[in-house]
């Protein structure tokens, strides 16, 4: 009977022991799949972006049905619910190719702030990117800095 019981007990141990690796690896995916998605979301902001800078600089020929549906496109994504795509531990420590620093959850009111001024900056460009290129590059300044503002603070420097 004794042996019964000890072979339960490991039985159990191991049951135990492989639904709590079972159950981190879950978690470890549902971390990495929110960065991912939230990786997404900032290529298409880079891309929108860089359609927008490239007529406000002169590299792009302006085009102002481009440039109005990029703005829409930047408006859209600024205004997305991001609830479950920062959920706390994916930053840069705890996923790999992550580049949201900790201090991110640490500042939630700051961060929920700079979002507010991007939706603000975004909303600006959104009604001047399709008037013409003097409205486009007039709202660039805020854009930019708005999403530099984010990044100089939650985010791991360029090296």
């Amino acid at each position: 009977m004794t042996t019964g019981f000890k072979m339960l007990g490991v039985v159990l141990g191991l049951t135990i022991a492989t639904g709590a690796a079972i159950g981190q690896d879950a978690a470890d995916k549902a971390l990495a799949d929110a960065t991912k998605a939230r990786q997404a979301q900032m290529q298409l902001y880079a891309f929108n972006l860089g359609l927008l800078g490239g007529m406000a600089k002169g590299e792009i020929p302006y085009d102002a049905t481009s440039a109005s549906a990029a703005a829409g496109n930047l408006l859209n994504l600024a205004q997305l619910d991001q609830t479950h795509i920062w959920p706390e531990g994916s930053d840069e420590m705890g996923v790999d190719g992550s580049k949201a620093l900790p201090a991110i959850w640490e500042n939630l009111p700051d961060v929920m702030a700079k979002n507010d001024d991007l939706v603000t900056a975004a909303t600006a460009m959104d009604s001047a990117a399709g008037t013409d290129l003097a409205s486009l590059q007039g709202a660039m300044g805020a854009l930019g800095g708005a999403c530099g503002a984010c990044h100089k603070a939650y985010r791991v420097p360029n090296s």
